[in-house]
């Protein structure tokens, strides 16, 4: 695993490129058949995949108190994760033991998780707690009752859930601390757009197509086709610098600072992005819902430092609402309208260039997870015709 370059390093590989007129490049491009953003079988393979990685559920941030739930579907199940009495965050699968209702709803702050149906209680750490009428179940073993956990864990600030055993680290190979203790959530939202959950996510993945797609949002205060891309195990990083990071290139190296002169946008495999942009942060998942159809799961977070309240707040909101109904827009747009090409025959595959680094990086990552996951299925499967490759 590479370490990822430090705030110095970026700024002089940015201001270096901007003098030349480059931009990082990969080592080959890579050719994705159209066929994987469209077939119900890969579509499949990769929700089965996902149910054997540890995928991003939310910010540690999102579970501040004892008692505080998330409650939401993960590739395709009904989860719920609490924080304990113990600080502990759990998930497990929300569902009663008694009739299988829904236990829990959104978010929310609870000191037990109550069945609406029958008033069957859990304890925050799944224990069957209550029953009433007990004696309508006298051979009831309670302690084989509790709600079923899946696997959790907190890492960097982000609550990481596994529904089968794991095929790989995924996300959490490598992965620096993102979020800092003390950050808070200060906006939630989901929608779904229709398009697969690959397209939505790689419109993040370059800079390629900053003037041609956000000529009158983003491209007037940053470049176009410049960007430092690294690559670290499953994931990577690119970095979009503002035009005003030139201000820095007379300033001793010692007192450079990057705040507010760079985005870092990270791909945390497989369908989660962190864009640490200058007053807020944005979390991403992209949660698959068919293969034409993803949700979208966003937190917004305040940075490090950030007061609660007053003017501090108000520019995070601001700058939110700038990416949300600007930037994220367009790229949403983008992604829906290559969903919609995809209904004809135009592509038999599309070409990754050598300026798309990261996505060609996230596309051999995955290729090589589904390898792993058909190996250990049914013992290898053959390549198949059409199958992804480098061009």
């Amino acid at each position: 695993m590479s370490v990822l370059m430090n705030d110095a390093a970026v700024i002089q590989r940015i201001l270096d490129h901007a003098a030349a007129r480059t931009t990082d490049l990969g080592d080959a491009a890579w050719r994705e058949p159209v066929e994987n953003y469209r077939s119900e079988a890969r579509f499949a393979e990769e929700m089965e995949l996902m149910k054997r990685l540890p995928m991003v559920y939310c910010p540690s941030a999102a579970l501040p108190d004892v008692g505080s739930y998330v409650a939401r579907t993960l590739v395709g199940a009904p989860l719920v994760v609490v924080r304990g009495e113990d600080g502990v965050a759990r998930g497990f699968h929300n569902a009663c033991r008694h009739r299988g209702m829904i236990l829990a709803e959104g978010e929310g702050n609870a000191r037990s998780l109550i069945c609406r149906y029958h008033a069957w209680a859990y304890g925050l750490d799944g224990s069957l707690r209550f029953i009433p009428g007990t004696e309508g179940f006298p051979e009831l073993d309670r302690a084989a009752h509790g709600l079923v956990p899946v696997r959790t864990e907190e890492r960097g600030g982000l609550v990481f859930v596994t529904l089968k055993e794991p095929v790989s680290q995924g996300a959490l190979e490598g992965m620096p601390d993102l979020i800092a203790p003390g950050q808070a959530v200060f906006e939630y939202s989901s929608f779904t757009d229709d398009a697969n959950w690959k397209l939505l996510l790689e419109t993040a993945m370059e800079g390629y197509h900053i003037k041609a797609l956000h000529g009158k949002s983003f491209y007037p205060y940053g470049y176009d086709n410049l960007n430092v891309v690294e690559t670290y195990a499953n994931n990577s990083r690119i970095v979009f610098p503002f035009r005003r990071i030139e201000k820095l290139r007379d300033m001793p190296v010692a007192e450079r600072r990057a705040d507010g002169m760079l985005t870092y946008v990270y791909h945390l495999f497989p369908n989660t992005r962190l864009a640490i942009l200058s007053n807020h942060y944005l979390l991403v998942i992209l949660e698959p819902v068919s293969v034409s159809v993803s949700r979208w799961v966003i937190y917004r977070l305040r940075p490090p430092g950030m007061e609660s309240a007053g003017n501090d707040l108000e520019k995070a909101k601001r700058d939110a609402a700038f990416v949300r109904d600007n930037g994220v827009v367009e790229d949403r747009e983008a992604a829906c309208a290559i969903q919609r090409g995809l209904a004809g025959e135009g592509n038999t595959h599309f070409t990754f260039g050598r300026f798309e680094k990261a996505a060609v990086h996230f596309h051999q990552s995955l290729r090589a997870h589904l390898d792993s996951l058909a190996g250990l299925l049914d013992g290898g499967a053959p390549a198949r015709p059409g199958e992804p490759g480098l061009a």
